[in-house]
């Protein structure tokens, strides 16, 4: 187990799947939580089950990812409940439509980027002047296998995982010599409700099971190990990797 008592996670998108496993995971690690996202009544519950274990701090505020106000004011508010965020997660996301591209909407078009890539520049924009006003920090972007390796229609979806790639990876030389770390992990298929919605009426789930090497779709706690991992000194040598936690899917 990591140890990451006397230190602040900020976990935006934390109220269901990978995000809410990686604010409990932080927890279980030591690390005081500070989480945001949609869904107060969710995020409530996730805030009282971290304090219920007595031993770290807990604290979450409702944001919208694609409003930079929102973003802005949870990094103010995480400040000011902590005093210092030492790690900070950008999971906020969404799946869009299934489909060939062609077929997809503005609309679709727009919510996706928004979510998926506005959602991290805003996270990166205010997370990034605190921990260098504060001597360093730990930045993890969640991207996604489709983000190495694109997907048929999924299209507008990799694409705006392939951009939170490189994103993190063009940020991460940014404030290489500022003891900030950035880098992002891949999940491939996990066990959450994007993924369900997304496939819906289109793909079975054991097809998508047997197309992974290892034979099965993960649960979003692996996913979370592998983000704490990345904040914790353990991973100290590493920033602008993408950390594939798929599997095996995009070995080939």
């Amino acid at each position: 187990m990591l140890d990451l008592s006397g230190r602040t996670a900020l976990v935006i998108g934390a109220t269901e799947g990978i995000g809410r496993a990686t604010a409990l995971a932080f927890a279980a690690a030591g690390a005081n939580v500070f989480a945001a996202g949609l869904g107060a009544e969710r995020g409530r519950s996730l805030e009282t089950e971290i304090r219920s274990g007595g031993r770290v701090g807990a604290a979450f505020m409702e944001a919208d990812v694609t409003r930079e106000a929102d973003v802005k004011a949870v990094v103010d508010a995480a400040a000011a409940r902590f005093g210092r965020i030492h790690a900070a997660v950008n999971n906020a996301g969404t799946e869009g439509g299934f489909g060939p591209v062609q077929d997809q909407t503005s609309e679709v078009f727009d919510r996706i980027i928004n979510v998926n890539l506005r959602g991290v520049w805003h996270g990166l924009k205010y997370q990034l002047p605190h921990m260098l006003a504060h001597g360093g920090g730990a930045i993890v972007n969640t991207a996604s296998s489709a983000g190495i390796q694109p997907i048929a229609n999924v299209a507008i979806y990799s694409a705006s995982k392939h951009a939170v790639v490189g994103l993190t990876k063009a940020t991460a030389l940014e404030v290489a010599r500022s003891n900030i770390r950035v880098n992002a992990v891949a999940p491939g298929p996990v066990n959450t409700g994007l993924l369900h919605r997304m496939v819906a009426g289109h793909v079975d789930l054991s097809v998508i099971a047997e197309s992974v090497p290892m034979g099965r779709i993960s649960e979003p706690e692996e996913i979370a190990r592998a983000i704490v991992w990345l904040c914790s000194d353990a991973a100290s040598y590493l920033t602008g990797h993408v950390l594939a936690a798929d599997g095996g899917l995009t070995v080939g």
